[in-house]
């Protein structure tokens, strides 16, 4: 992408990231999930919430897309799954201090955020250990990590844990497998859209072994339920009632963690963000900004 920028966010990471509309609307970052990149975010999406007056802020989390990768060798998932997590692997508060690196590098005194999946966790612990940085925070399809809650479906686990693409036609393939399964039920399913960001992220970054390191740095932060529980920034959680990625229950312990958090069931919506639910989930990422912070939308 040619409006691709880089910024140096501390500790010897670089994170790639796009701007998108107005430079003086209100400041929304989205926070993208596991191995995901920010291609991943569908365009369409990103244009609704500039027209309703945000200047969006997409990146690569570490590990992904043009980003700074780890050098070390990811842990497999039985590995993960058993614990053995290597000592000197990442975790999610590190991902955090990367997403206020990024806002410091943009000057951004405090921004909206809006994660999903692991991107949620990644804002959840941003307003937690920096409050101050967050004027509202939407946790979208996401979970505290809590045991026997949020968890994937077995099936999941075993597409998880098919090998990884060795080609772009692969790539592709196996994107349209993955969502095909835990997408939205009651959307229809954008095949070609799927296959459109699958190839874009691996003309970006056809390596696959930033998922594994994300995916230990989730396991690595444990329950966070009792870290939850300081956010006393606004808060509103999504969550889809046919997520076979991250168990509806994930949304629900993550509204009683937070003081004050409102949650939105969208019935029919799985771990994706289809055309069909995007004016309802900007609506609600913007309502909730501007009701909360008194942002004036265009």
């Amino acid at each position: 992408m040619s409006d691709e920028r880089f910024a140096d966010v501390g500790r010897g990471i670089q994170l790639c990231y796009v701007e998108h509309g107005d430079p003086a609307g209100a400041p929304l970052v989205l926070i993208m999930g596991l191995g995901q990149q920010l291609v991943a975010w569908p365009e369409g999406f990103v244009e609704m919430l500039v027209q309703r007056g945000y200047r969006v802020v997409t990146f690569d989390n570490r590990d992904a897309g043009r980003s700074t990768h780890a050098g070390y060798r990811p842990p497999s998932l039985a590995q993960i799954l058993t614990g053995r997590i290597p000592a000197d692997a990442y975790h999610l508060g590190d991902l955090a201090r990367d997403t206020t690196g990024l806002l410091d590098a943009l000057e951004l005194p405090s921004a909206h955020l809006a994660g999903v999946s692991m991107g949620g966790m990644i804002a959840q612990t941003v307003a937690a250990h920096f409050p101050s940085r967050v004027r509202t925070l939407t946790s979208i399809m996401s979970t505290t990590g809590a045991r026997f809650v949020g968890r994937p479906r077995l099936s999941t686990w075993r597409l998880m844990g098919g090998a990884p693409p060795r080609t772009r036609d692969e790539a592709m393939d196996r994107a349209v497998r993955i969502f095909r399964h835990i997408g939205s039920r009651g959307f229809p399913f954008d095949e070609p859209g799927v296959r459109a960001r699958a190839a874009a992220a691996w003309d970006r970054d056809p390596s696959a072994a930033g998922v594994g390191r994300q995916l230990a740095a989730i396991f690595a932060s444990g329950d966070r339920t009792r870290e939850l529980r300081q956010i006393r920034v606004p808060t509103l959680v999504v969550h889809g009632d046919r997520d076979p990625m991250v168990h509806p229950s994930g949304g629900r312990v993550t509204q009683r963690a937070i003081a004050g958090a409102r949650l939105v069931v969208i019935p029919g919506l799985g771990h994706d963000c289809p055309a069909g639910v995007w004016p309802t989930l900007a609506d609600l990422i913007a309502g909730h900004a501007r009701e909360e912070a008194g942002d004036v939308a265009a």
